[in-house]
């Protein structure tokens, strides 16, 4: 008889876009956002992903408002925060990690080096990702690796040796941006035969989706956690844009189930990535 359990998978949201058109909804300020947070988190999201922004969506050293953000999520839900030290921003290596210094941040984003994003550079320079990972450790926060490009999991592994990467940390596909990873079923595979550690958890965005299609690809080659969200689109289907990135997440949580997965929950996510 069969006994085996289904797999759990990882429903993240990215809930702050930019240039959002009706009918969605681009939630900016701490309590727009913090709602929309705590309704994905009902809707079966165990984490999300934010920037330090600004009420007009641009980022910012000021860590103000992504606090008083958390302050408000956390009345209402245990959702592992994942701060992010990225974007195409002039702003400097300590500015960029400043979500770090909020303690109820658990999982932030590091990105494994530079590449082009359409008529922009995305500067990850090796000095700076070792930053970066050095103030990971010292926060106690667990890396996300962003990756969006196949060499940079060479970069990934090299700081590994170097011990400047330790575990625990999971593995981000990026798939989709600009002149980047193409987002498609071909990449999709490669990079999944590529990954260096068998044993290490790891994830998929697909920026600018236009449906689920590759998600699913990528929970049945084995993802542990899959993202939407209005960072990445506001389409869950060609054409059909949600209102609200609630709507994209039940959504996912209904193809994960339809798939034969479960949905992880907060607590269950903080132990596939171990969260201390």
């Amino acid at each position: 008889m069969q006994t085996n359990k289904a797999r759990k998978i990882i429903a993240a949201v990215a809930p702050v876009g930019k240039a959002i058109d009706p009918p969605s909804i681009n939630p900016l300020a701490p309590q727009k956002v913090a709602q929309e947070v705590i309704n994905c988190a009902r809707a079966g999201a165990s984490m999300v992903h934010l920037h330090v922004r600004d009420r007009q969506g641009e980022q910012t050293e000021n860590i103000t408002d992504y606090s008083a953000t958390l302050d408000l999520i956390r009345k209402s839900s245990d959702i592992i925060i994942q701060g992010s030290t990225g974007g195409l921003t002039s702003l400097t290596l300590e500015e960029r990690c400043v979500a770090l210094n909020d303690p109820r941040t658990e999982v932030a984003s590091l990105n494994m080096g530079s590449v082009n994003f359409g008529e922009d550079v995305y500067i990850n320079r090796l000095p700076d990702i070792r930053y970066w990972a050095q103030r990971m450790a010292e926060t106690q926060v667990v890396p996300e690796l962003e990756i969006f490009a196949a060499g940079m999991l060479s970069t990934y592994m090299q700081l590994a040796k170097e011990a400047v990467l330790k575990p625990p940390y999971s593995i981000n596909l990026c798939l989709g941006f600009h002149w980047a990873l193409p987002a498609d079923v071909e990449t999709l595979f490669f990079m999944k035969t590529m990954l260096p550690e068998k044993d290490v958890p790891w994830g998929i965005i697909h920026d600018g989706m236009n449906d689920f299609a590759l998600l699913a690809t990528a929970i049945g080659m084995g993802a542990t956690v899959v993202r939407v969200g209005f960072e990445d689109s506001v389409y869950f289907a060609p054409g059909q844009a949600a209102p609200t990135n609630t709507d994209l997440v039940a959504r996912l949580v209904t193809l994960i189930r339809n798939l034969g997965f479960e949905v992880a929950s907060a607590e269950e996510a903080r132990e596939l990535f171990e969260i201390a």
